[in-house]
């Protein structure tokens, strides 16, 4: 059973996850409108991404006896400078999720609740990974430094990615995850 604040904020970062769906939906109809269909992959990809961790919160806080809560989504930027410009936005906010989960960490840890923290932990690496896929992608990008021959390349490149995890949730994470091999 989660105790009153561990839930609360497990409910905050669920609506973080999902804002961040929401914030790469935004970025994926950007790059298509620019005819950037290999980056709109990348960032669609990536919603998907974010979708599935929003719905590891919601599976977990409702099997630990909470409730899962839902809030209203803000309206995500919707124009953007350049590629690097998305991608470093895309960095600080991964960061901003990265601190937000070490939070959540040592809230459980603070509350010796076990269970919070090994489900955490999946997130603890998780975000490693994400912050490692973006500091990649800017290297490239500065790299390139807004060479449209550059841009192309990295555009059929990033056009390759696909999507790991589940997008179907309807029987649950857990069951959606064996399905997928997530």
């Amino acid at each position: 059973m989660l105790g009153k604040k561990v839930e609360e904020s497990l409910n905050e970062q669920m609506n973080r996850e999902l804002y961040s769906a929401y914030l790469y939906m935004s970025m994926s109809s950007y790059c298509t409108s620019k005819g950037l269909k290999g980056f709109a992959n990348w960032f669609m990809v990536q919603y998907h991404e974010e979708m599935f961790h929003a719905m590891k919160f919601y599976e977990y806080i409702n099997l630990q006896g909470g409730r899962a809560l839902l809030k209203a989504i803000s309206q995500p930027p919707s124009a953007f400078e350049s590629p690097l410009d998305m991608f470093g936005k895309t960095l600080e906010h991964e960061q901003y999720i990265t601190k937000s989960i070490n939070e959540l960490m040592e809230l459980a840890i603070a509350g010796k609740d076990h269970a919070t923290q090994i489900f955490l932990q999946w997130y603890v690496t998780e975000q490693v990974e994400e912050e490692s896929n973006d500091n990649e992608i800017i290297a490239q990008l500065k790299i390139i430094n807004d060479d449209p021959q550059g841009i192309m390349l990295l555009d059929r490149e990033l056009a390759g990615r696909i999507t790991t995890v589940p997008t179907e949730f309807s029987k649950g994470v857990q069951a959606a995850a064996k399905g997928q091999g997530a």
